[in-house]
């Protein structure tokens, strides 16, 4: 006789799983598990509220103006930014300044030995 896993702790005899359909459907009954039916009831139950709670956040988000959705998302955004300390800035528009009178004594100085070599 073949045996047949029905769950995962339960090992049935086909033969006799056939049987109990086949006087089920002579009776005129449908199978039913009751396990089965109360698990179905329970995933459609979720599945609606699932479905009712995009639908409502859904509403929620077309309602908002453009504008203030845009506003509140960058909002949030540079919050999640990691600011440099004031010690730091100092440091950072020190080597910034330090570079451009660098770079514009630099031209300067090419534009005027320039100058000379061509006669200007």
């Amino acid at each position: 006789m073949a045996k047949v896993v029905k769950s995962t702790r339960e090992v049935v005899d086909i033969n006799e799983e056939m049987e109990k359909i086949e006087k089920k459907k002579k009776n005129g009954k449908k199978e039913s598990d009751p396990k089965k039916n109360k698990e179905e009831k329970v995933a459609k139950n979720k599945d609606k509220k699932k479905k009712a709670g995009k639908d409502k956040k859904d509403k929620k988000i077309k309602k908002k103006n453009p504008v203030v959705t845009f506003f509140g998302e960058v909002k949030k955004e540079v919050s999640k930014v990691k600011w440099p300390s004031r010690k730091d800035m100092v440091k950072y528009s020190i080597a910034t300044i330090s570079f451009i009178v660098f770079f514009a004594l630099f031209f300067f100085i090419i534009d005027m030995i320039m100058a000379i070599l061509l006669g200007v």
